[in-house]
């Protein structure tokens, strides 16, 4: 057990690990474009908080968090998803009192005791953007937007928007009496677990997976048909915001997402033909949620995706990812004078920014140019006895296999001009 990993954990190998920092990067960049802010949060919360922001009868809560009672007897949990977490600092660090909307971006990993598959992990990372402060149905349509954006530059086809409005306080109630009619002579052929939602929340029933209890709810009134004025006024307004935006949108009036604080806006975006798992990101509205969870009456906006889904989701359309070389310059040294001299070369080009590297085991020159290479240098610097005779190194350029003398004087200056890094970064 000591050499194996936990069941649905993942090592992100350093081969992986360029198309992990292409992903993160093109995320930092969009968030930062559209005026979000990054937050961290702990990877724990009080078990509470993901209670009453989640929802009690959630699958998330009911049967996917990991809780755990620390030495001081309390109920701790690690975060199962990134809203909950950004709402409670919101409201603990008082930035409602700041110019509204607040827009902030999160990204780490969360932790869901789940049936591991393709893309889903038991430990995920998941990138996620919170506009709190606002409920213009034009920012539900951004939000959606931005996404559709971050897919666009990471290469991603073939998507679709699937939108739908699960209504408000006023209009919510009615749905859900009208549901528990539909569903009271089947409530006996439910699953246990829905049963128990019958009279806490039916609505949790539409996002049953159990396929029985799909067939059961095959026909049953939905929120769509039961929006009041309001709700049905900003569904609309966030569809011809979209529609400027040139972003087509497919209405889905059954779907609900899986979480209890979302309000009017709800959305998922798929992208077809990637098999079961097709869902690439979703989020929606909230805003009771702030208020629920003991701060001011402020509406939100949210979007989640899932790090591991996207480049899974990247892998089966084809898409290249950009990947780095490992160095800049290798340093091939041979006998004890030249390996010293290249040590203290290999010093001095880091600290110009450069990234170099240089043989640790006494190879053959032969060796240590086959080192280089599958490294992906741009230029190995050669160092031997007559190099050093001369007080100059052989620095061959790895492309074309050209190489020309340098005084070891010059060489830092020399390297640092051709790789074009210039000083400290």
């Amino acid at each position: 057990m000591l050499t194996t990993k936990p069941r649905g954990t993942n090592d992100i190998m350093p081969a992986d690990i360029s198309k992990w920092y292409h992903l993160e990067n093109v995320l930092r960049r969009v968030a930062k474009q559209y005026g979000y802010s990054e937050l961290r949060t702990p990877v724990f919360e009080h078990t509470e908080l993901f209670q009453r922001g989640v929802g009690e009868t959630t699958d998330i809560v009911e049967k996917e968090m990991y809780t755990f009672t620390d030495r001081g007897n309390r109920s701790l949990t690690l975060r199962p998803e990134g809203t909950a977490p950004t709402v409670r600092s919101f409201i603990e660090n008082k930035l409602y009192a700041d110019p509204q909307p607040t827009k902030l971006f999160y990204l780490g990993p969360m932790f869901r005791y789940d049936r591991p598959q393709a893309g889903r992990y038991r430990q995920f990372h998941q990138f996620g953007v919170e506009a709190i402060g606002s409920c213009d149905p034009g920012l539900d349509a951004e939000v959606i937007a931005m996404a559709m954006d971050i897919y666009s530059r990471l290469g991603l086809k073939d998507l679709t928007v699937e939108l739908n409005s699960v209504g408000c306080p006023q209009c919510r109630p009615v749905h859900r009496e009208e549901l528990q009619k539909f569903l009271a002579d089947k409530k006996d052929r439910l699953c246990p677990t829905c049963q128990g939602r019958f009279d806490k929340n039916p609505l949790r029933i539409l996002d049953c997976k159990s396929k029985e209890c799909q067939n059961l709810t095959a026909g049953a009134p939905t929120i769509a048909e039961l929006l009041c004025d309001a709700c049905r006024k900003h569904l609309t307004k966030v569809q011809d915001y979209l529609q400027a935006f040139g972003i087509p949108v497919h209405l889905d009036p059954n779907l609900v997402r899986g979480l209890d604080y979302y309000t009017q806006t709800a959305f998922e975006i798929v992208a077809r033909g990637i098999g079961a798992q097709s869902s690439v990101g979703g989020g929606g509205r909230y805003d009771g949620l702030i208020e629920q969870c003991g701060g001011p009456a402020v509406p939100g906006i949210g979007y989640a995706l899932g790090l591991e889904r996207i480049l899974l989701t990247m892998e089966q359309q084809g898409i290249t990812i950009p990947t780095e070389a490992k160095a800049h310059v290798f340093i091939a040294a041979l006998g004890e004078k030249a390996q010293l001299e290249g040590a203290v070369l290999a010093q001095k080009l880091r600290q110009k920014g450069l990234v170099a590297e240089r043989d640790y085991l006494d190879k053959s020159l032969k060796a240590q140019l086959k080192a280089a290479d599958r490294l992906r240098v741009q230029y190995t610097v050669i160092i031997g006895e007559d190099e050093l005779k001369n007080k100059q190194a052989l620095v061959r350029n790895m492309n074309d296999s050209t190489q020309m003398g340098v005084s070891l004087d010059k060489l830092e200056s020399y390297l640092a001009e051709k790789i074009g890094r210039g000083s400290n970064e």
